[in-house]
């Protein structure tokens, strides 16, 4: 348990944070799941605009270090290669 008042405040802190935290990662992997539900559809042209989407976020938690920059690549490089191997 925090004992100082300084302790207390960073713990206090570190919930909120957590919070919000959890919120953008679940909007990560909601963003992923779009384009592999695209992808599962067919639909290469919509899986295209649907990944197009994804990036921005993706990129946008990656910048806030809610998950590492090389990760953010990984995920990007992927679902790019399994839009591309549609046929």
């Amino acid at each position: 348990m925090a004992n100082s008042a300084q302790a207390r405040k960073r713990a206090r802190q570190a919930v909120k944070q957590n919070v919000h935290n959890s919120g953008l990662r679940s909007e990560l992997r909601t963003a992923i799941k779009k384009v592999i539900k695209a992808i599962a559809a067919g639909d290469k042209a919509a899986a295209q605009a649907v990944y197009k989407d994804s990036v921005s976020t993706v990129d946008s938690i990656a910048d806030k270090k809610i998950i590492h920059k090389n990760k953010a690549s990984r995920h990007k490089s992927r679902l790019s290669a399994a839009i591309k191997a549609m046929a």
